[in-house]
C-alpha cells in the first residue's frame, strides 16, 4: 500500500513530537514543512529557526517559513505542486484559508491540547491547569475555518493531579498527540473512520494570556492562585510584589480554610506564617503556602534560602 503524502504545518516543541512520529512511521510521507520565520530569541535577539524547522532541516526536507501563508502566492503554489493528500496541523501559529484547506483531498487535521469543545484557543494547556480541570487530553479534529471548531476524529485522555504543571502537562499530550496521527489520522484516510461533530453547547475558549495576567490577586482563593502558577509556568509566569520589588512565585500548596488547623481572618496577602521550608499567605478563601520564589533579577530559590537574607515576619503583605 502506497504511503500517505503529509504536508506538515507546526513551529514549537509541540508540534516537533508529532513531526517525529509522522517521520518515523513508514505509512507516511512528509513531503514538505511549513513553519513560522525565523524569530528573534536570546538575550542578544539573534534569529533563531523554530524547533520544527531545526528537525524538518535535519531530515533533509523542503521547508518553507513565509510570515502569511494566505498572502504568498508562490507559497500556496510550491505545496500545491508536491500533490499532497493530506495537511497535518500542529501549533503552526496561522489561519489557515478555506482554498488552502480545499487544496488537499482529505483536507487538514489538527493535533490540539485539550479534549474538544473544552478550551478551543490559544491556550488551553495553561487554562486547563489555571481552572482546575481534573482532565485534559489531546484532539485530532478537521481543520474549519472557524477555530477549533471541525469535526473530531479521535481524543486521547489524561489525569491532571494537584501538582501538575502545564509542562508536564504539554509533554505527555504531545506525545498522546503523536499517537493519534500514527493510529486515527491513519484510519481516517484509508476510510475507516468517520468524524464526529463537536457539542457546540459546551464550548469554553481559552484565550491567550495576557501579561496582566501574570500579577497574583491574593483576594482570590488559594486554590485559583496555585492553579495560575503551575498553568503559567508554560509562561509568562506569575508574581507578586513584596517591599515594592517583584517576587516570581515557582512552587506552592494550597490550604483550604479549616484543613490542617488553617483558620485565619488575615487580610489577602497577609503573611500569617514562617516556617523553615515555606510561608503560608493569607488568601481570599484558604491558606497558600509558598515554597519556591525568585526574587527580582536574580534566580529562582528555596523559600528557606530566600529567608536567609530577608527579614520577614508574622504580619507582613504580599502584594502591595
Amino acid at each position: 500500500m502506497s504511503k500517505i503524502r503529509v504536508c506538515f504545518l507546526g513551529t514549537p516543541e509541540f508540534a516537533v513530537t508529532s513531526l517525529k512520529a509522522l517521520l518515523a512511521d513508514e505509512h507516511f510521507e512528509v513531503v514538505g514543512v511549513v513553519t513560522q520565520p525565523d524569530r528573534p530569541a536570546g538575550r542578544k535577539l539573534q534569529l533563531t529557526p523554530s524547533p520544527v524547522k531545526v528537525l524538518a532541516l535535519s531530515h533533509g526536507l523542503k521547508v518553507l517559513a513565509p510570515e502569511s501563508l494566505k498572502a504568498d502566492q508562490a507559497v500556496l503554489d510550491e505545496i500545491k505542486s508536491w500533490g499532497v493528500e493530506v495537511g497535518v496541523v500542529v501549533a503552526y501559529g496561522q489561519i489557515l484559508t478555506q482554498s488552502f484547506l480545499d487544496s488537499f483531498p482529505f483536507g487538514c487535521v489538527n493535533v490540539h491540547g485539550s479534549i474538544l469543545p473544552r478550551w478551543r484557543g490559544a491556550a488551553p494547556i495553561q487554562r486547563a491547569i489555571e481552572a482546575g480541570d481534573v482532565e485534559s487530553g489531546v484532539a485530532l479534529q478537521k481543520v474549519v475555518k472557524k477555530l477549533d471548531a471541525g469535526d473530531i476524529l479521535g481524543v486521547r485522555r489524561v489525569k491532571i493531579g494537584p501538582e501538575m504543571d502545564a509542562l508536564q502537562l504539554h509533554d505527555e499530550l504531545a506525545d498522546l498527540g503523536a499517537q493519534l496521527l500514527r493510529v486515527e489520522l491513519m484510519d481516517y484516510v484509508r476510510g475507516n473512520l468517520a468524524a464526529v461533530p463537536q457539542d457546540e453547547s459546551q464550548v469554553t475558549i481559552a484565550k491567550k494570556i495576557e501579561k496582566h495576567e501574570s500579577l497574583i490577586d491574593w483576594t482570590t482563593s488559594a486554590k485559583a492562585i496555585d492553579g495560575k502558577i503551575r498553568g503559567f509556568v508554560y509562561g509568562p509566569g506569575v508574581y507578586t510584589l513584596l517591599q515594592g520589588k517583584k517576587l516570581k512565585l515557582h512552587k506552592a500548596t494550597p490550604v483550604i480554610s479549616g484543613a490542617d488547623g488553617v483558620n485565619t481572618n488575615a487580610a489577602p496577602g497577609t503573611i500569617t506564617a514562617i516556617f523553615p521550608d515555606h510561608i503560608s499567605v493569607a488568601c481570599g478563601e484558604g491558606v497558600l503556602k509558598l515554597y519556591e520564589v525568585q526574587p527580582e533579577s536574580r534566580k529562582r530559590i528555596q523559600v528557606a534560602d530566600f529567608l536567609k537574607g530577608h527579614e520577614l515576619k508574622v504580619g507582613d503583605k504580599l502584594g502591595v
